[in-house]
């Protein structure tokens, strides 16, 4: 059982007061969390002060407080640490507390708009199909070895982030693939993790509800790379013109990958189907089960990630021509009868559509008709709303706005926004269907043999979240059950 002032390595210090040797048993940022003997550390937070609820905690037994403000009324029998950042103290002695997991196993985290759950899950299968235990943290869920848990945020907070590393280093996990989110970057959710390597995917318009500014959102997606090791790696992709804006003042050592430029890791395209993509990389011919060239980038990065930590290339590429992506995105169905196409992907930002989009464009055939069904989630970034819209309109035959998570806000006013900038001729092209299961039903039905329907926003997410309550919703079940009961 650590003392507090094992936990306290490295933690910029203000002041201290009272007992430094106390036993931790727990640690809390969570004032509900507190239990007699906790560590509560109170983080000035995105909507809630974690100061204000100093007196509760105390109040529930909390031993040690720790943060940046020491409270006007001081509390004998508890000890005050009081540190320049909350955020960052408390992912450091998380970290301390659940035994620095990260430092003994190979931690590799994926940063970027898109891509990073497609990353991750490539790269949680190729390494486990490699023989290694394995641990995945992503959007869609979390696994230690082969027990998958449901996730709640694409990164947890930073005490459930090095408590899950603990139980994987615990289950004999060697490597761990995890999303870093732009908001647990900027929030300090991650610190404390030392990272054996950073993969960079693209950037483009997202979260500016959250960063503001787009530099301001840049920033925090770079600041990653900026607290890498010297002994870690950084890959990122240099066809996006961002790419080594990312890496520019890292310490760690720096690889490239691309499809256009030349790089450390360079892929081509052979042949795009709806079947699967046929790659060229490192001169070798694989076919792959995943669907368009965005992928291409994703296999690319993976690929990248094997042979940077030493992994034999040639298995390398076997095992990737054999994987599947992770669940909802292009996430496909076929009805039995009329052999209609249904997707679900995960794509809610103005670029990740156009790229499903111009992909399904790239490949369909010219007798098949596009239907897209896509909304905009309440609660989020506004912005994007009418870029929504507008890339839905322009790349498909029929658009159909409709619900995604209004959560507090009005759906129709969501909807609305979305189409405020719409022509004329892109608005006689689509209809506007708040019910979501409406929406997709009114697409199965105006879907001719062999068309293709695109499902987007939600992807593998199980429920809709309206007025505060999440109601069962699954996007592929539903348009599934509606082809298969219309009979096409």
């Amino acid at each position: 059982m650590p003392e507090l002032r094992d936990i306290l390595y490295q933690v910029p210090i203000v002041s201290v007061s009272g007992n430094m040797a106390l036993p931790v048993t727990h640690i809390t940022a969570d004032s509900r969390e507190v239990i007699p003997g906790s560590v509560f550390v109170a983080i000035h937070g995105v909507h809630v002060d974690g100061h204000q609820f100093i007196p509760q905690a105390i109040e529930k037994g909390a031993s040690v407080v720790v943060c940046e403000d020491l409270p006007k009324q001081i509390t004998p029998q508890v000890s005050y640490v009081q540190v320049t950042d909350s955020a960052l103290a408390c992912g450091l002695m998380a970290s301390h507390f659940f035994g620095d997991p990260s430092e003994h196993m190979q931690v590799i985290g994926v940063t970027g708009t898109n891509g990073k759950t497609t990353v991750v899950t490539l790269l949680y299968q190729l390494f486990t199909r490699l023989g290694f235990k394995t641990g995945l943290i992503s959007t869609v869920q979390n696994i230690i070895v082969d027990t998958a848990e449901p996730a709640t945020h694409t990164t947890p907070d930073a005490i459930q982030l090095h408590r899950l590393l603990a139980r994987m280093y615990e289950q004999g996990c060697r490597y761990v693939f995890m999303e870093a989110s732009s908001h647990a970057i900027h929030q300090k959710r991650i610190a404390g993790v030392r990272y054996a390597g950073g993969v960079f995917t693209n950037i483009t318009h997202d979260h500016l509800d959250y960063h503001r500014t787009f530099e301001n959102y840049l920033k925090a997606k770079k600041t990653f790379f900026d607290q890498l090791h010297s002994d870690a790696f950084a890959l990122t992709n240099i066809d996006d013109r961002n790419g080594m804006v990312m890496v520019q003042n890292t310490s760690a050592q720096i690889a490239t990958y691309a499809l256009r430029k030349q790089a450390d890791f360079k892929a081509r395209v052979i042949e795009n189907h709806l079947t699967g993509l046929q790659l060229e990389i490192d001169h070798q011919s694989i076919h792959c089960r995943l669907i368009g060239k965005f992928n291409a980038y994703n296999l690319l990065a993976a690929y990248g990630v094997a042979c940077l930590l030493k992994q034999p290339r040639d298995e390398a590429l076997r095992i990737l021509s054999d994987v599947n992506g992770p669940e909802g995105r292009f996430d496909y169905f076929i009805s039995p009868v009329q052999h209609i196409m249904a997707i679900v992907d995960y794509a809610h930002t103005p670029d990740a559509l156009k790229n499903v989009l111009q992909t399904i464009l790239d490949l369909k055939q010219s007798h098949q008709q596009l239907i897209t069904v896509v909304g905009c989630g309440g609660d989020r970034d506004r912005t994007k709303r009418p870029e929504m819209a507008l890339v839905a309109a322009r790349f498909s035959d029929q658009a159909i706005f409709t619900s995604d998570n209004p959560r507090s806000e009005d759906p129709q006013a969501i909807i609305d926004e979305m189409k405020a900038g719409l022509t004329a001729s892109m608005l006689a092209k689509t209809l506007t269907i708040v019910d979501r299961k409406e929406a997709i039903r009114t697409a199965c039905t105006l879907a001719r043999s062999h068309d293709i329907i695109l499902i987007a926003g939600k992807g593998h997410e199980k429920y809709q979240e309206i007025k505060g309550v999440k109601y069962p919703f699954d996007d592929k079940q539903v348009v599934r059950e509606i082809l298969i009961s219309l009979g096409k």
